[in-house]
């Protein structure tokens, strides 16, 4: 479907009262670009083995800083590691092996912020976090992992927090000799500049962190690569990186000669990548609903970073890019992959299997084999697919959870899917029959309507029996989970409203014990809010409380807040603030 300014909305373009904030963060960026910039050494490169330039000192990577810690302080004891975006495949978004962060001491008295590593670039990916990592010359340590709008990754001793002077262990640069990030194309959809927006994903045994990065030469041409960086040092693992181009069989947006072609000028990777047996799978969103766009699916060689599959979700139409805000697809325990496309053309004529006649699924919540060539094994879109395209009100603006296996009222055991748009619905889909297309009304496990009070612009997430939910304008929301059925009305909500984008809540616990709710309120300042889990009445702290904005950290659209080891981690327009319990 064409152009129009209405799709921009669910892509965070032209929202009331956010030019100024985008110019202040233009401004901040750009000068702390140059700061570090200044402090740079002269970088040398190497070819790699597909005839890349690569850096080979990559904690003297152009344009993302030269420092590089030498504290030989042990790590902080840690058994967590947080290797992908809302730390498991079912995206549940909990971490229960939080051991030290309770419900008694997240307080503005014994917690708030300790300071903030400074990166070059916006953090619009979560951080990740793996403990006990042997550094080079430096020692064993717990790192953080920081990707950034400008193309960087940093490494972080994790325990070493200190004002916003501590230094990275490595930095590397993911924009090659003669290039620089992709300028934001006109749109303010991520702005100044694109790089690293998706959450990577970490192999330890492999050794690798793994990054999609976009930038651009000087023909002004635009280049995604998928890069492998050694943890201990961010040099390029495995050949890399491998430039990304794909083809599909079809005549749709982009054709040519009877292939879809991937412009790289049309696409982000906007949701977080998954791994998933040594294959490393991306989805592609569109870059601000502009141009000649569809629905990407690619994966890699973990091993090898060439590409072993590509599947067009909308071949033979337009638009349905998979955006999903920065949410990653999802894995059941047969490793099938879930993920919901943006609005785009869908086939209402079906074929004997029900399925669109045409390969057009656009607005579908998708379920594909992990397997090539990746093939939809199963959909689920509402009724009134093409009204909700038309206008806008698609429900790709979601991300999925995969809920645990649940036993219903008469003991069977059920795999449930939960997914939600800018509709307000709640649907929960049966993974094993989710319901495909029904003209005359949908035919799902179950729909929820007008259960939030706004869109769905992050994605729900799990604890405990309990579904959380923090829609745009409406309250942070516990739905229980009973005989494998949400409760229509949430048990318990907050009293804070939170305003656009909404929150992509995170709960941290102990087991099932000292459950925290972790939200993220945008606005003038970001603002952390932890909430009892079990009764969301109850707020424990937010980072507005304690006197003189002692942890007050800048606001940044689509963050969702990470815990581990007692610390909590926030992304910004600049840096990564570091809550945790006070000295």
């Amino acid at each position: 479907m064409p152009f129009k300014t209405v799709p921009a909305l669910k892509r965070g373009v032209l929202v009331p009262g956010h030019n100024g904030l985008n110019l202040h963060f233009f401004i901040l960026g750009a000068a702390l670009a140059l700061v570090l910039l200044a402090g740079c050494g002269n970088s040398s490169t190497s070819t790699s083995t597909n005839g890349s330039s690569s850096n080979s000192n990559p904690s003297l990577s152009p344009g993302c800083g030269s420092s590089r810690s030498t504290s030989a302080t042990p790590a902080a004891p840690s058994s967590i590691d947080v290797v992908t975006y809302h730390y498991d495949n079912l995206r549940t978004g909990q971490n229960t092996s939080e051991t030290i962060l309770t419900t008694a001491n997240v307080n503005s008295t014994q917690f708030g912020k300790l300071g903030e590593f400074m990166v070059a670039g916006k953090v619009d990916a979560q951080p990740l976090y793996l403990s006990n990592v042997s550094i080079p010359g430096v020692g064993t340590k717990n790192v953080l992992y920081v990707a950034t709008e400008h193309g960087c990754v940093f490494a972080f001793d994790a325990d070493s927090i200190s004002g916003s002077t501590s230094k990275a262990l490595w930095t590397a640069s993911t924009t090659l000799s003669g290039e620089v990030p992709s300028d934001n194309r006109g749109c303010n959809q991520v702005t100044p500049e694109i790089g690293i927006t998706s959450t990577p994903v970490v192999d330890r045994t492999r050794g690798a962190i793994y990054v999609v990065a976009v930038s651009k030469n000087a023909s002004g041409n635009y280049i995604h690569r998928i890069h492998a960086l050694d943890l201990t040092t961010g040099a390029e693992l495995f050949g890399g990186p491998t430039t990304i181009t794909a083809t599909f069989p079809g005549g749709g947006a982009g054709s040519s000669g009877g292939n879809v072609v991937f412009d790289p000028s049309q696409y982000n990777e906007r949701p977080g990548l998954l791994e998933l047996n040594g294959t490393i799978f991306t989805t592609w969103g569109s870059h601000c609903d502009a141009g000649s766009y569809t629905a990407w699916v690619m994966s890699f060689s973990a091993d090898t970073l060439k590409q072993t599959a590509v599947l067009n979700l909308v071949p033979n139409g337009s638009d349905g890019g998979i955006w999903m805000a920065g949410a990653a697809p999802a894995v059941d325990a047969a490793g099938n992959i879930y993920f919901i496309i943006g609005n785009g053309t869908f086939d209402t004529t079906l074929n004997s299997s029900g399925f669109p006649s045409r390969g057009d699924c656009g607005n579908c919540f998708a379920k594909i084999s992990s397997t090539p060539p990746l093939p939809l094994l199963d959909y689920f879109t509402p009724s009134n697919t093409m009204t909700e395209s038309d206008g806008d009100i698609d429900f790709g603006s979601g991300g999925p959870l995969l809920l645990p296996d649940l036993a219903d009222a008469t003991g069977t055991t059920r795999h449930l899917a939960v997914g939600s748009g800018k509709d307000a619905k709640i649907y929960v889909v049966d993974r094993d029959n989710m319901g495909k297309f029904n003209a005359g009304g949908d035919a799902i496990y179950q729909e929820i309507p007008s259960a939030l009070a706004g869109g769905e612009f992050g994605k729900p997430s799990y604890f405990n029996n309990t579904v959380y939910y923090g829609g745009i304008s409406d309250r942070l929301k516990a739905f229980p989970v009973s005989n494998a059925k949400l409760a229509t009305t949430p048990s318990t909500q907050s009293s804070t409203q939170f305003a656009y984008p909404g929150t992509t809540p995170s709960i941290s616990a102990n087991s099932t014990a000292n459950g925290i709710v972790w939200a993220v309120e945008n606005g003038s300042t970001g603002v952390l809010h932890a909430y009892d889990a079990t009764n969301l009445t109850r707020e424990l702290y937010n980072s507005n409380q304690a006197a003189n904005g002692r942890d007050q950290f800048a606001d940044n659209k689509f963050v969702t807040p990470m815990v581990a080891n007692g610390r909590v981690y926030v992304g910004t327009p600049a840096s990564v603030a570091v809550f945790g319990l006070l000295p």
